[in-house]
């Protein structure tokens, strides 16, 4: 695999130079903030909004990057020109951006480590667009607001974690679904729920989760289908009763679940309105999502 160039505290160096101190807060303490984008074309997608939410973000912990949002967008271009020649061999690529308070203590004036770096885009779950993906609901719960505000995209992540290891012992390859302090349905372990009740599209709020933007994307994508949307508390009883469902998240865009606790969700297969959804998304991005997907998944595996 190719050692793209990485943008590390103000050098461009092989991404496999790059060397965080164990002194270093993101490290030692998790005290780091993130954001993840990927390409269509070779283009960034909803990258000012995925900066400005980083910039929320930082904001939010009072860190500071050193730079302006401006300039860490001007970084992520450049990162994705450098690696343009490998575009034609890989697709797509995945682009991180990490923020951590550096090796200081608290108060100290900032010193922040900044990483950027680009990656090859992975199509490992192209098949599951034709069978669905299985969720499972966890007795981890996702951060109260009011210890952690979920709309900070940060690298505390050890209730993913468990979370991720309950429901793969229940059923391997599931990915896991959090509920908040109030017993109601929050995120996915990097992915946002919806599902589908008598033709209307039903999410949970951003009271315990991440206001993602793939989100965003798809509520405004059901906008101009004319498809109704409303975000509401769900409960597990509304997921294990829905007519349909499925994730959002930056890589897949739009993927079906189609069974959670090992429930079949309708009929087990993927349903209308999640293809309607990746019809619309196709179309704004210019690529067939799906189409692309299992293409580029059949070449890595022969």
């Amino acid at each position: 695999m190719p050692d793209y160039d990485a943008f590390f505290n103000g050098n461009w160096i092989p991404y496999s130079e790059v060397s965080i101190s164990p002194s270093d807060r993101g490290f030692s303490v998790g005290d780091l903030v993130f954001e993840v984008e990927r390409t269509f074309n070779g283009v960034p997608f909803m990258l000012t909004d995925h900066i400005d939410r980083l910039y929320r973000s930082l904001k939010y912990v009072r860190m500071d990057a050193l730079m302006t949002a401006s300039e860490m967008m001007g970084l992520v271009i450049e990162g994705i020109s450098r690696a343009s020649y490998n575009l034609e061999n890989v697709g797509e690529f995945s682009m991180r951006q990490v923020v951590t308070r550096g090796a200081v203590d608290l108060f100290d004036d900032p010193a922040p480590t900044v990483l950027l770096n680009t990656g090859e885009q992975s199509f490992w779950y192209a098949d599951l667009y034709d069978i669905g993906m299985a969720g499972g609901i966890s007795k981890t719960r996702a951060y109260s607001p009011q210890s952690l505000d979920p709309k900070v995209k940060h690298y505390s992540r050890m209730n993913f974690v468990l979370a991720h290891q309950e429901v793969h012992d229940m059923e391997p390859g599931a990915w896991p679904i959090l509920l908040d302090d109030r017993g109601n349905i929050a995120e996915g372990n990097g992915q946002n729920v919806f599902i589908v009740t008598d033709g209307v599209i039903r999410t949970p709020t951003d009271y315990a989760g991440l206001q993602g933007v793939s989100r965003a994307v798809t509520i405004t994508v059901a906008n101009q289908l004319g498809i109704p949307l409303v975000e509401e508390d769900l409960q597990p009883y509304d997921l294990y009763t829905a007519d349909e469902a499925f994730w959002t998240t930056t890589s897949m865009c739009v993927m079906p679940m189609t069974r959670v606790d090992r429930r079949q969700i309708a009929d087990g297969t993927p349903g209308p309105m999640s293809q309607r959804l990746l019809t619309g998304w196709s179309e704004m991005v210019g690529v067939d999502i799906v189409g692309q997907a299992k293409t580029r998944h059949s070449r890595s595996v022969t």
